[in-house]
């Protein structure tokens, strides 16, 4: 078994996985469920080669549900196959404690999954709740979490994680609850008093980030003075793009003193975010942004030790804790007419979720690929 390296012709991947120059080329001479020039960085290649007839088999694993094979008998031309994987889906609950991130809490409970996707797992939990958590802040050591995800398993044993169904946080000793529901034939995600996770603001102008300062009294790095430091840090490499917290107009884009590069945001609730130390931003002032808009790149311009990204919220000219300011930044409600299936959905899924970990929980039939 082998990849393919970046830049590399997949002729010379193929020679490297153990077939002559000759077989290679046969082989995609016959080729026509793919182009050789266009086949990525990291595609799997597998191969059966006799020491007297040469190569039989070549398997190419285009995608996680998508394989490309060629095979040949002895004295007989290449034959190509495509074939799409069939999966089987069933559900299973993991979780784990904090004890650093939460990428980490779900790597150490899902050994259902194998460890670059349960990564993916992390990430797309991450994606529902940034509405309602900064994970990169709120997070702390001993916190939990608790996952009921849909396992997909491919006919060659290929495992993902597919849907999340249910999850639960405990942050600082508070739930955070979110499920998916399908509400007049649309599938969202709803908390457990029935809003939308999906909010008016994200709790983070990053999606991947760590913090490196919190709102209230430091030392500042180059004055070397005790003052009120107005916002959040958050440590990340320059370049890192950054997000507009919500919908909103620019009202300023250019170089504000100690900040450095800087742009201001004014959202429709009279909310201010103010966004500092930028490398370059990509906004201008009277420019409408929209919700997770990239406005711009992680620097250190201004008065800045290091890359980081300031971020600030002013409600009525005045600065808040953006922890607090955003807290009760909620989504809309369910609908009424929905409210009972969603409470008859709820209480099923988090018995479930309570009953144990890392277990089956529930199994459907055969599912096409990518299928709901």
């Amino acid at each position: 078994m082998d990849t393919i390296r970046r830049g590399e012709p997949l002729s010379v991947a193929l020679e490297r996985a153990g077939l002559a120059p000759q077989e290679a080329a046969e082989a995609l001479s016959v080729a026509s469920a793919l182009d050789p020039r266009k086949v990525r960085a990291g595609t799997t290649i597998t191969t059966k080669v006799d020491p007297d007839s040469g190569a039989s088999e070549v398997v190419l694993q285009l995608a996680i549900d998508r394989v490309v094979r060629f095979t040949r008998a002895f004295g007989k031309p290449w034959v190509e196959q495509e074939q799409t994987l069939q999966w089987t889906t069933d559900t299973v609950v993991v979780g784990g404690v904090v004890t650093s991130t939460l990428t980490a809490a779900i790597a150490g409970g899902a050994e259902a999954f194998p460890e670059r996707q349960r990564t993916e797992l992390a990430y797309a939990l991450a994606d529902i709740l940034e509405y309602r958590i900064d994970l990169s802040r709120d997070l702390q050591k001993n916190d939990s979490v608790r996952v009921m995800v849909e396992r997909r398993t491919a006919e060659n044993g290929l495992v993902r994680p597919g849907n999340i169904i249910a999850a639960r946080m405990t942050v600082d000793g508070k739930p955070v609850e979110t499920m998916r529901f399908t509400q007049s034939g649309r599938v969202a995600y709803f908390d457990g008093e029935g809003k939308s996770m999906r909010a008016a603001f994200l709790r983070a102008p990053l999606a991947f980030r760590r913090i490196s300062s919190v709102f209230g009294m430091r030392r500042h790095p180059i004055l070397g003075t005790m003052r009120r430091h107005a916002g959040t840090d958050y440590a990340a490499a320059s370049g890192t793009p950054v997000r507009a917290l919500g919908n909103g107009r620019v009202i300023f884009a250019g170089w504000r003193g100690g900040y450095g590069k800087t742009v201001e945001i004014r959202h429709t609730n009279g909310f201010v975010t103010r966004y500092g130390h930028l490398r370059a931003y990509n906004v201008r002032s009277g420019q409408p942004v929209s919700i997770s808009q990239t406005i711009g790149q992680v620097g250190s311009t201004g008065l800045s030790t290091a890359p980081h990204l300031h971020f600030e919220v002013l409600v009525n000219g005045v600065h808040r804790d953006p922890r607090v300011a955003l807290r009760n930044q909620s989504g809309e409600p369910l609908a009424a007419s929905q409210r009972r299936a969603f409470e008859q959905l709820k209480t099923r899924l988090f018995a479930q979720l309570d009953q144990s970990s890392q277990r089956l929980v529930g199994r459907t039939a055969a599912a096409k690929p990518n299928g709901d």
